[in-house]
């Protein structure tokens, strides 16, 4: 028997299992480069030696292309959306059901969840190591950063809040771009690898200030991961209770940015009839200047 068979006795909703599976995917490399951070650490003097350009391609290669090849693993188009600041848009937008944005969304943190977990298990002697057995959100040796973002000691709540709505937002400007058929739309096969170039792009030039979460998911999966797995409450408690930021502030940015396509690019559009139209009688004008 097929597995294209199976698919349907095994799973009753294949798109909720696809953002499991992509989201899980994609967090698997993504944790896993943040161990990365440890390494730089010379055993010999405990001094940090920082190399960007290092740095920089481990970031590109082991975070962003994970993205582009999570969406192709289980790939049905507009399913894996990885992220519930995109699910939530769509649903605004009409392009998915309301129904499915709790669905999709918990399949979303279930899949970065585990991942963690996944992480957690294969680095678990890299981790004590470094930490010396003691996991803290707090200090030089802290861990919690590797699975979760956190901000920096310089940024207010406030600031943190507009970094995530602009970064998000921005996001799902291109990413509604990316799929308008009145303008010209990426081919189909191209949208994750142009998504993660977006993901790439973001995240190089707004990390600095919050990690640039930019999904709910990917932060409170990994948070509720740290908490079982023996970081304790502080990684909600932490800087004042931050860890709500990176929870709304996406879903805020991700609506605004939608409606920022709508009024600015949507709505300026034709409509898909009147192009039908001025296809039309372009061709019969072709046809009577040959003949």
């Amino acid at each position: 028997m097929s597995t294209q068979n199976l698919s349907p006795e095994l799973f009753t909703n294949k798109i909720i299992d696809n953002n499991k599976l992509s989201t899980f995917f994609c967090k698997v490399f993504a944790l896993a480069h943040t161990y990365d951070n440890p390494l730089l650490y010379d055993n010999t003097d405990n001094q940090r030696h920082d190399h960007l350009p290092v740095c920089l391609i481990t970031f590109i290669f082991n975070f962003h292309l994970p993205v582009s090849f999570s969406k192709y693993v289980p790939y049905i188009p507009a399913g894996a959306h990885l992220n519930p600041a995109v699910t939530l848009s769509f649903c605004v937008l009409g392009k998915v059901s309301w129904s499915r944005l709790v669905p999709y969304s918990l399949s979303q943190v279930v899949g970065a969840f585990v991942a963690s977990g996944v992480v957690y298990l294969v680095y678990y002697d890299a981790l004590m190591t470094f930490s010396g057995g003691v996991l803290t959100v707090y200090g030089r040796n802290e861990t919690a950063s590797i699975f979760a973002t956190y901000p920096s000691d310089y940024l207010s709540v406030g600031r943190s809040f507009f970094d995530q709505v602009v970064g998000t937002g921005m996001l799902l400007l291109c990413i509604l771009g990316l799929e308008e058929k009145r303008n010209t739309p990426a081919p189909s096969e191209l949208v994750p690898v142009v998504v993660a170039a977006v993901v790439l792009g973001i995240s190089i030039s707004m990390s600095a200030n919050c990690g640039a979460a930019i999904n709910p998911a990917r932060d409170l999966g990994p948070r509720l991961f740290t908490l079982a797995a023996g970081w304790g409450t502080e990684v909600f408690t932490c800087y004042n209770y931050w860890f709500w930021v990176p929870l709304v502030a996406p879903l805020v940015g991700g609506v605004f940015g939608s409606l920022m396509y709508l009024i600015f690019i949507d709505w300026q559009l034709p409509d898909p009839d009147q192009l039908e139209r001025i296809s039309t009688i372009s061709e019969k004008l072709a046809k009577k200047e040959m003949s």
